[in-house]
């Protein structure tokens, strides 16, 4: 049996890319995994699909994120499925958002805070008193928090703010044995980051990293799984930096 087996475990945004990645390994460590969609159900419903034929379970509920009520009505969904409770939360959805300080509108600064702050903010308020004690919380940021960005400034302001609500929840939960940390990816190769398909920004990317290369969904989702599982105990408060090494100082010529 997987070491998370009788665990039940809700994944946000799981229906792609990082998000599914998480839902699959989870699965495989034997937790029952809800996989929240915004809108691609179809594509939700061919995770849960894979993971039951790898002899998991998993359910699918749709709800979106960064509007009024979405906690609630995400929670109504889960206790569908789910009514016994809950041990693992993932909050991995997320909306990006491009521009520079002075390309940035109101509405769209405000679309990104609602979906990549306020909702994780606002989940985890509401899950509490289903959320066993022993359980774990597991936010999804970003590299660019630690680096300067112009290109990002919002969406890494958003993800800063998750950050903060990581080693604050970790103090308040920590008399009830609840882990909570922060997985920060860099850049991923998932079918969200389109401009990769340009062969030169390709290797411009991978060549952020030490190892040369870009993350794949499983390198983040590797990370996510030991912070989820028994020997992460003594683990909180933490921002785990899953960048493969990105930017961590100039690259000097060996010639």
């Amino acid at each position: 049996m997987g070491v998370l087996a009788g665990r039940t475990a809700l994944v946000t945004g799981a229906s792609r890319g990082i998000g599914r990645a998480i839902a699959l390994r989870l699965a495989a460590d034997g937790a029952r995994v809800g996989v929240h969609y915004g809108t691609n159900r179809d594509a939700a419903v061919q995770t849960v699909a894979a993971i039951e034929e790898r002899g998991g379970g998993a359910f699918a509920l749709g709800t979106e994120l960064g509007v009024p009520g979405d906690a609630r009505a995400l929670w109504a969904a889960f206790d569908e499925h789910a009514p016994g409770g809950l041990d693992i939360l993932v909050n991995n959805a997320a909306t990006g958002l491009y521009g520079r300080i002075g390309e940035i509108g109101e509405d769209d600064f405000d679309r990104a805070f609602a979906v990549n702050a306020k909702a994780p903010f606002f989940i985890v308020q509401q899950g509490l008193e289903r959320l066993r004690d022993g359980g774990r919380i597991i936010n999804v940021s970003s590299g660019v928090t630690r680096i300067a960005s112009p290109s990002t400034i919002a969406y890494s302001m958003t993800k800063g703010a998750l950050e903060v609500l990581t080693h604050t929840l970790a103090q308040e939960l920590g008399t009830r044995g609840i882990t909570v940390n922060t997985v920060s990816p860099g850049i991923v190769d998932t079918e969200i980051n389109t401009w990769l398909a340009d062969p030169a920004a390709r290797a411009a990317a991978a060549g952020y990293s030490a190892f040369d290369r870009l993350g794949e969904p499983g390198d983040i989702a590797d990370v996510v799984a030991f912070l989820a599982a028994p020997d992460a105990r003594w683990v909180t408060g933490q921002n785990i930096d899953a960048t493969g090494g990105s930017f961590l100082g100039a690259v000097l010529p060996t010639g």
